[in-house]
C-alpha cells in the first residue's frame, strides 16, 4: 500500500522517520547501520519505519544519567533483575526500541544465549522509563511517545513511566489500567514490581 509523504509533524529538527518496509532490514543490517552512524540514535517501529534521532542535549543527558544511576543502584541492591540505559531490545511485535532506562528480571535474561545477549534480543522490558526532551513537547512528538509507552505495555512491560521534566508531570502506564498522571510529585515509587525503589524526582525537576 502506498504511503503518503512525511508531513511536517513527522519530521522534526532532531528526528526523521523513514519508511523502510520494502528494504527489509535484517537484525544484522540494523546493527551495522547503528554502528556506522554513531552520531545518531536509531529505532525501528513495528510498521518498519526507521526513526532517526540526534543524541540528547546536555540537559536531557544529565537527567537520563541521574535516572539510570538510581535505577542501577536499586537493581544492584535488589538483585532480582538488571537495569539498562539506552539499550536496544526487539519487542515481540517486531519493533526495535531503546528505552531511556529499563529493568528486566534476571531469570528472563539468563534464558538468553550468549549470542542473543550480544545482539538485539526479542525481549520486552518488565519496567521502562522514557524521559521527554525539549522537542517532545510538540504535540506530534508527544503522541509518538505516548504510543511507544502503550507499545511497551502491550509487549509485556508491567510498569512504565513517561516523565515530563518541563511540566513536572509523570504519566504511569500499566497493563489493563488507565494512564495515571501525577502533577509535580517529589517522589515516585516502583512498588510492587520494584519493591523499595523510590525515585527522587526533585533531582531532575531543577
Amino acid at each position: 500500500m502506498a504511503r503518503l509523504p512525511l508531513t511536517e509533524e513527522q519530521v522534526g529538527e532532531d528526528c526523521v522517520v523513514l519508511d523502510v518496509e520494502k528494504v527489509g532490514l535484517t537484525d544484522e543490517q540494523f546493527v551495522e547501520l547503528c554502528l556506522d552512524n554513531r552520531d545518531f540514535n536509531f529505532e525501528l517501529t513495528a510498521q518498519k519505519e526507521l526513526v532517526i534521532m540526534s543524541p540528547p542535549g546536555p540537559g536531557t543527558g544529565r537527567r537520563n544519567t541521574v535516572i539510570s544511576y538510581y535505577l542501577e543502584d536499586w537493581a544492584k541492591k535488589d538483585g532480582t533483575g538488571i537495569a539498562f540505559g539506552g539499550t536496544l531490545f526487539g519487542l515481540p511485535n517486531g519493533a526495535k526500541r531503546a528505552p531511556d532506562a529499563c529493568w528486566i528480571r534476571r531469570e528472563r535474561l539468563d534464558a538468553l544465549t550468549n549470542e542473543e545477549q550480544e545482539g538485539i534480543p526479542t525481549l520486552g522490558p518488565d519496567f521502562v522509563i522514557e524521559l521527554m526532551s525539549p522537542s517532545d513537547r510538540r504535540p506530534a512528538r508527544f503522541r509518538m511517545l505516548q504510543a511507544k509507552m502503550a507499545e511497551y505495555i502491550a509487549n509485556g512491560a508491567q510498569l512504565g513511566w513517561l516523565i515530563d521534566p518541563f511540566k513536572k508531570n509523570v504519566y504511569i502506564y500499566g497493563p489493563g489500567e488507565s494512564i495515571q498522571v501525577l502533577e509535580n510529585p517529589s517522589t515516585i515509587s516502583g512498588d510492587p514490581l520494584l519493591p523499595g525503589f523510590v525515585f527522587q524526582l526533585t533531582e531532575i525537576w531543577s
